[in-house]
């Protein structure tokens, strides 16, 4: 049984009654420029006869003759996000900055909310979306973010680029930003990477050519620390081995590019292995460009040009930097220093003005696939979309089954929870994080439609009283008394505990894995006098070492819940209380505060080294003890698995005079000609065993022979199916051989394993032997 489908947006067709986008428009209420928009009526009836205004010529065609009415100091201008207005052409300014991370955001310059659009649909953090391993969910988001998107754009408020998702790697636990990620493994992060850029990007005409909004897919690439003891990521150079850089880190965004067509790729501050990712043309003119065939432009993080410059003295002049990042591949900078020092770049010789045309001409491709030199937008796919088509009763709906779909349940001692409302009368609800708003949604957030709060999810089941135990998440110093004393009343207790943006953030990674400050005393002394079970929750990006409470008997259950966004308190009581069945998993490992104690987030090497100590990073590769592992979480229902077809032999076809017929491989190249329909399916039966339907995402873990340093264990697919109680249904991976069961050497080569693969799923193990 595949994904089931979430659900999708509803386009309302209404009469279109104005056209004014945010980048034609000065400051809010200012003047309205000469341009209403480009290639139309406004201001300039001329210019839409001229050539890039042509529609019926080939985009090519239409990018080169803009290009070629271009001064050398007006082609500079498009080099930047706040790109500038060309009068004589009618072409407006326009403002690439706007982001859409897990919802329409007002970071950046390029999104704002009024009077007319008060909010947007705001889903859960990503890390929150991911746990719920379903990837139509993924890719649903996306299309509701994009309409909403449209739908602002059409009445000022938005563009058309939206520099999101944030598809690094959540290598270390500490990361203020991991809570923006997929998590720690390559093949989540990469389903999700292609799934919601396809439902932000394609159009509903199916027409591979144009795109709804443009994603961009950062940052590029092995970036996962902020500012961490005096390290910050201006100044950070990860030492990353190749075989740690294509194994691990490049995987999420050769699927953004090549699976997911995404618009736009964005270069980060850091260096990789002494150079920045900015001026590396192997990493972009190289591998982005050339290799994985980039349909889009290339982005830099804000200033990065700058921070090579000026932080990172990278170069000895600006035009220097300038020229450097320009040749690497980058055709747009976030920020100014492109349009400051470029011309200069061409004048003294470092640059042509030709390799500036390269750039641009990317930028304007990609708005000529929006339709952003396509007139009179009200006759155009999405012209009609407006403020109804924002914070749709469809919409949120999505945003709270996203909600409760990544919920993860990772305690539930003698089956404590779901409460009844008939046996619960009287709930305790006690903690800093019980009746928050904007914790819920995260970071690179937007204005939410509404709200609905822990406290008033679990208030629509029970009676309860409130009391916030601490100030705020940092919890300097806990108030029990009273919490206490509700506690002992109390026909049950929820613990809402966790951190916020003060702990965990960009430019704030966290130096430990404990509760913040005195939350440990608030549950350990609240658990030890209460009533009834306690239900503890965990409202986090990144895990938390919670073995006190796991081992505390007194605590009943433990949920993670993420940042769950506008919903989140719903999801979360109707999680408890059994309005539906939790079947989130962990897509990151919970690791003790000895792993922050012993390794630093500095080293970015994801194997263990056993000559050091050193334990690795991740389930592929960790070799100590865990709180919680990676694809932990548990159901109210049983569900077991039936292998069914699988098997126990694949032969790999190579020609007679391979050298592997004649001598003892361990492995042979992943690339080849033998490697064409080279592939298997893995079918089982998934039955839910219990009395309470719900989804659970079946995993296919295989492990490698070990060779070539190989992982542990690694992901080959997963699958989300919806169940109703004891029904049956079924699952069928479809293994490429070449591509799944293959490893990265220590070159960065992609080799098949030779040898005995066992495949995981849940408790099943099956042996398969690959030869040649």
């Amino acid at each position: 049984m595949a994904s089931s489908p979430a659900s999708l947006p509803c386009f309302v067709s209404i009469v279109f009654h104005l056209w004014i986008t945010l980048h034609f428009l000065s400051i809010p209420g200012g003047t309205k420029a000469q341009a209403v928009f480009a290639c139309g009526s406004g201001g300039n009836l001329s210019v839409a006869d001229l050539g890039f205004c042509d529609m019926t010529r080939s985009m090519e065609a239409r990018v080169a003759d803009l290009v070629g009415r271009l001064t050398l100091q007006e082609k500079v201008g498009f080099l930047v996000s706040g790109a500038t207005a060309v009068q004589r052409l009618g072409i407006p300014k326009y403002e690439w900055w706007s982001e859409a991370l897990h919802g329409v955001s007002y970071v950046g310059p390029g999104t704002h909310f009024s009077s007319a659009v008060p909010g947007a649909t705001s889903f859960p953090q990503v890390i929150t979306t991911a746990a719920s391993f379903n990837t139509s969910l993924f890719e649903a988001i996306g299309k509701v973010v994009s309409t909403e998107a449209r739908a602002m754009y059409n009445l000022g408020l938005a563009g058309l680029t939206y520099w999101s998702p944030n598809v690094n790697i959540f290598r270390d636990p500490r990361w203020g930003r991991g809570q923006e990620t997929p998590g720690e493994d390559p093949l989540l992060s990469s389903k999700y990477a292609s799934a919601y850029v396809r439902g932000l990007q394609q159009t509903d005409d199916g027409d591979p050519n144009k795109l709804k909004v443009a994603a961009c897919c950062k940052h590029y690439t092995a970036y996962d620390l902020d500012n961490w003891k005096g390290v910050d990521r201006f100044h950070f150079n990860a030492v990353v081995t190749q075989q740690d850089l294509d194994d691990t880190f490049q995987p999420p965004f050769k699927s953004c590019v090549e699976d997911g067509n995404v618009a736009s790729v964005m270069c980060s501050y850091n260096q990789v292995n002494g150079k920045p990712t900015c001026a590396d043309p192997d990493l972009l003119a190289g591998v982005v460009r050339r290799d994985w065939k980039l349909n889009g432009y290339i982005v830099t993080d804000c200033d990065s040009i700058d921070v090579l410059y000026n932080s990172q003295h990278y170069t000895k002049t600006p035009e220097e930097a300038a020229a450097k990042a320009i040749l690497a591949g980058v055709d747009l900078n976030c920020g100014s220093f492109l349009s400051q020092h470029t011309e200069a770049a061409v004048k003294s010789g470092l640059l042509k003005e030709s390799d500036v045309d390269k750039a641009i001409s990317n930028n304007f491709a990609t708005l000529m696939r929006l339709g952003f030199f396509d007139g009179e937008p009200s006759k155009r796919l999405y012209g009609s979309l407006s403020a109804k088509d924002v914070c749709t009763s469809e919409h949120q709906a999505l945003a709270l089954d996203a909600a409760r779909q990544g919920i993860v349940l990772l305690k539930n001692r003698a089956s404590c929870l779901p409460f009844s409302s008939t046996n619960i009368k009287s709930l305790a609800v006690i903690g800093p994080n019980a009746n928050v708003t904007k914790t819920m949604i995260g970071n690179y957030e937007g204005t939410p439609c509404k709200y609905t709060t822990p406290l008033q999810g679990l208030s629509s089941y029970t009676s309860t009283t409130y009391e916030a135990g601490c100030i705020n998440v940092g919890c300097t110093t806990a108030q029990v008394d009273r919490a206490k004393e509700i506690a002992s009343i109390a026909d049950a207790t929820v613990l809402v505990m966790g951190m916020d943006q003060s702990i965990e953030a960009e430019s704030r990674d966290r130096v430990d894995l404990n509760l913040p400050g005195q939350q440990p005393l608030l549950v350990a002394e609240v658990a030890n006098v209460s009533k009834g079970p306690v239900v503890l929750v965990i409202m986090s990006g990144g895990g938390v070492d919670l073995t006190f409470a796991k081992n505390n008997d007194k605590i009943s259950s433990i949920l993670w819940v993420g940042y769950p966004g506008e919903a989140g308190g719903a999801a979360m009581a109707n999680i408890i209380f059994g309005a539906c069945n939790p079947s989130g998993r962990l897509p990151m490992t919970w690791y003790p505060q000895s792993y922050a104690d012993k390794v630093p987030m500095t080293n970015m090497n994801m194997r263990p080294d056993p000559a050091t100590g050193y334990p690795g990073r991740s389930y592929r590769f960790y070799t100590g003890e865990t709180v919680y592992a990676f694809g932990e979480g548990l159901s109210y229902s049983e569900f077991t698995h039936h292998l069914v077809q699988a098997p126990a032999e694949v032969f790999i076809p190579l020609q007679e005079d391979n050298v592997c017929h004649s001598s003892d491989c361990k492995s042979v190249d992943a690339l080849g000609d033998h490697c064409q329909s080279l592939g298997f399916n893995v079918r089982l039966r998934v039955r839910n065993n219990g009395t309470m339907g719900g989804g659970h995402t079946v995993f296919l873990f295989s492990s490698p022979p070990l060779v070539h340093n190989s992982p542990r264990k690694h992901l080959l697919g997963f699958e989300k199916v919806f169940l109703d109680s004891k029904r049956e249904g079924w699952v069928e991976f479809k293994v490429d051989v070449c591509r799944h069961l293959s490893v990265v050497d220590e070159l960065g080569n992609r080799e098949v394993a030779l040898g005995a693969h066992q495949l995981h799923v849940g408790h099943l193990k099956h042996s398969l032997i690959v030869r040649v």
